[in-house]
């Protein structure tokens, strides 16, 4: 019973009905991930479509959303298995050695894209000329910092994650006496002046004492941006030292003092600290003559990492990235009137995987032309012998 289930299984998973299927929806799945793109952006179409098991909708009136159509994830999984599955039914010969290295190359394809929906990490740094800079930051997500500000010389800083601050409660920050008490917290929210009239603030100290908060829905789009806020209360040594709103939208530095120590509470996009440091020495925007067309931006940066004892400098522009210490810094984009860069920063564990893939799939075809050609000349030498 359980060999001829298993057969079964072997069978359909090897089979080319399967690979029709599967095609088909990933071709479904690319038409439905970029018309996406225009409400929920390229990341969170990418995320939603390409890099789930299960793509769901939200439909009105039901508290959670169902599951609607197979992710490419899944597609992929499936795929990966059928290529295997057809790639170990072929003889392990000399004359199969092509097909065998463009089966291989496929599936490290495949394996490449697993690695780098689950482990890839894009973030960017925007620097200004003459500035140094030692530290990526994330492009949706967010983190609350509280900064030790005593050292005149130096900040000690402490990060609190979005995803922690969702759950509310307390939460202690490590290597300090304070702990956080979460009273409200707002994935997305509108901030404005609070109207004579209104209810109170859930502030009770710092500039969110004059600020009404609306919580707004989620964005996702390229050009959107969550103001991610909360409402929080330091609490050290049996003291609270006030509630405080700290969001993106709010400029304003907030702090308080305890025991001598001066902390600042500060809501930031989510960073991510370098043992190395880039100084933007020069950035260039070319465009063609006579238009605003760009041509080319580059920036001159100065790479400083003490723990190597180096400092030199690199020229980072379009098509030509810096590599370094894991991550991969392309140039992105500009601003300030030509005075700052913004370089899109990518740490991809599996980046030489694609790389790899190709060179098996090119290898395996010219091997499987040379293999074939020699099979025909040979069958042409003999009929004209015979």
């Amino acid at each position: 019973m359980i060999k001829t289930i298993a057969s079964r299984v072997w069978a359909f998973l090897k089979s080319f009905q399967l690979t029709i299927v599967l095609l088909a929806l990933l071709m479904c799945l690319v038409v439905l991930c970029t018309l996406a793109q225009v409400e929920m952006g390229t990341q969170g179409a990418v995320n939603a479509y390409m890099r789930s098991f299960i793509v769901k909708r939200q439909f009105a009136g039901l508290p959670v959303p169902l599951p609607v159509f197979p992710g490419g994830a899944l597609v992929g999984l499936l795929l990966t298995l059928n290529l295997i599955a057809k790639t170990l039914g072929i003889k392990l010969t000399w004359q199969k050695a092509g097909l065998w290295l463009v089966h291989t190359g496929l599936v490290v394809l495949f394996a490449g894209e697993f690695v780098a929906g689950m482990m890839q990490v894009d973030t960017n740094m925007s620097i200004e000329v003459g500035q140094t800079v030692n530290y990526v930051q994330s492009y949706k997500n967010s983190e609350l910092a509280l900064i030790d500000v005593t050292d005149p010389t130096w900040d000690e800083v402490y990060s609190v994650p979005d995803t922690l601050l969702a759950r509310g409660g307390s939460i202690t920050v490590p290597g300090t006496p304070i702990t956080l008490n979460v009273k409200r917290y707002y994935p997305n929210a509108e901030l404005g002046n609070l109207a004579p009239g209104a209810p109170p603030s859930l502030a009770t100290a710092g500039v969110g004492t004059q600020v009404s908060v609306v919580e707004k829905p989620v964005v996702s789009a390229d050009n959107e941006m969550n103001q991610t806020s909360a409402f929080v209360e330091p609490v050290a040594g049996g003291r609270s030292y006030g509630i405080w709103l700290t969001s993106l939208a709010l400029g304003a530095p907030q702090s308080f003092i305890h025991e001598g120590h001066n902390y600042v509470l500060s809501m930031r996009l989510r960073r991510q600290y370098l043992p190395y440091a880039f100084t933007l020495k020069q950035f260039r925007h070319d465009v063609y003559p006579g238009t605003d067309i760009p041509k080319n931006f580059s920036s001159l940066v100065q790479v400083i990492n003490p723990s190597r004892q180096e400092s030199r400098e690199v020229l980072i522009y379009m098509n030509q990235p810096l590599r370094y210490e894991g991550k991969t810094f392309y140039q992105a984009s500009f601003g300030k009137n030509d005075t700052l860069s913004v370089l899109s920063v990518v740490e991809n564990p599996g980046w030489l995987l694609p790389y790899v893939s190709c060179v098996l799939v090119s290898l395996g075809l010219l091997v499987h032309f040379a293999i074939v050609l020699r099979r025909s000349l040979k069958r042409r030498q003999e009929q004209k012998e015979g």
